[in-house]
């Protein structure tokens, strides 16, 4: 599904956020999409490696995916998604208005808004943090050496509370300049508007890779906060929650057990494990809590990969699209190689 939805115009109007998603939660979420026969995700303004568009309007990214994957697992088909381009002021709201069926866009996590705002976090899919990019031609080589300088940030963000907090802390009277759209901020920093500009360093990776000239730009090493990202749902959805979360860790799973997009029918045909019985249905039955098929984390991996494919296609080093982020020795690698990616047992 191509279909693009621009949403953010007259949300202001919406009714309170817990009187909306009291509404919203009346139905299941699962009985919704198959009802409507796709999936409502949410992505941001396109941003390179998490969701970008391609000629032919279609979506693609490492954000892109997760909802691909769960829109395989319910319909066995990654296509039945429409994609909702947010900008990051309003994406609560829409959210918790029953608008979108998930928040899949480069999101942290903080207890304000897993307890205050009617969403739930499901898990983490990227650690981030956040960083500041400045020409090479500026002479600066420290975030400590921004004292007085105007610096890009996109407004209603955890980035701009962070540059607030670092500014106080290290006394340097930083002039945040904001916007609400990511590609207004890009080119006014690219022409000059600001000194700097700051976002978690997987978003600066990005930012840079679009620009004419990338080698002009650098990253400074400063890392200022914890950024991890994940994707959001609606309160009082326990099984919808369930469905989301577990589509991220089948996605890990897949990649710690070695079953990829090429092989993972021969993992059908002969599991390696009991658990890896489990996972794809061969055994037991796994799939009844979450009110899916057998075989959703087979239509999932068959379909959009485990966790590392998704990873080196639009984040790492190897992938044509990919960003260039490093996976090796980050917090993103799996927990067997000293990462932090992790999932539960399927069991």
């Amino acid at each position: 599904m191509k279909k693009l939805s621009l949403l953010g115009l007259g949300l202001g109007m919406m009714a309170s956020l817990g009187f909306t998603a009291e509404m919203a939660s009346a139905q299941s979420t699962l009985d919704i999409v198959k009802q409507r026969g796709h999936l409502r995700c949410q992505v941001g303004t396109p941003a390179s490696g998490f969701y970008q568009l391609d000629e032919q309007g279609n979506w693609f990214g490492s954000d892109v995916s997760i909802c691909r994957a769960i829109s395989a697992a319910i319909f066995d088909d990654p296509s039945k998604v429409e994609f909702q381009s947010v900008t990051s002021a309003v994406r609560f709201t829409a959210m918790a208005n029953g608008e979108s069926d998930v928040l899949s866009r480069t999101t942290t996590w903080t207890l304000f808004r897993d307890t205050q705002l009617g969403l739930d976090f499901t898990t983490v899919n990227f650690y981030d943090g956040q960083g500041f990019m400045v020409p090479k031609d500026s002479g600066i080589n420290s975030a400590l050496e921004l004292a007085g300088a105007t610096v890009c940030v996109l407004t209603g963000t955890t980035t701009e509370l962070n540059l607030t907090d670092y500014s106080r802390a290290n006394n340097l009277e930083i002039e945040p300049v904001v916007f609400e759209d990511s590609n207004v901020r890009n080119d006014t920093y690219a022409k000059g508007g600001c000194d700097a500009m700051t976002n978690d360093k997987s978003g600066l990776a990005s930012s840079r890779a679009a620009f004419p000239d990338p080698g002009a730009h650098k990253i400074l090493p400063e890392t200022i906060s914890k950024e991890p990202l994940g994707p959001v749902v609606r309160q009082n959805d326990s099984q919808w929650m369930d469905i989301v979360k577990w589509t991220v860790f089948a996605l890990v799973q897949a990649e710690e057990m070695g079953i990829n997009k090429a092989n993972v029918m021969d993992m059908v045909a002969s599991p390696k494990s009991p658990e890896m019985a489990r996972m794809l249905g061969v055994e037991g039955d796994l799939n009844k809590g979450l009110g899916l098929e057998k075989d959703w984390v087979v239509r999932i991996i068959k379909h959009v990969g485990n966790y590392g494919e998704i990873y080196d296609e639009y984040m790492g080093t190897k992938g044509k699209l990919a960003i260039g982020i490093p996976r090796e020795g980050s917090q993103n690698a799996l927990w067997t190689e000293g990462g932090l990616m992790y999932s539960p047992p399927f069991r």
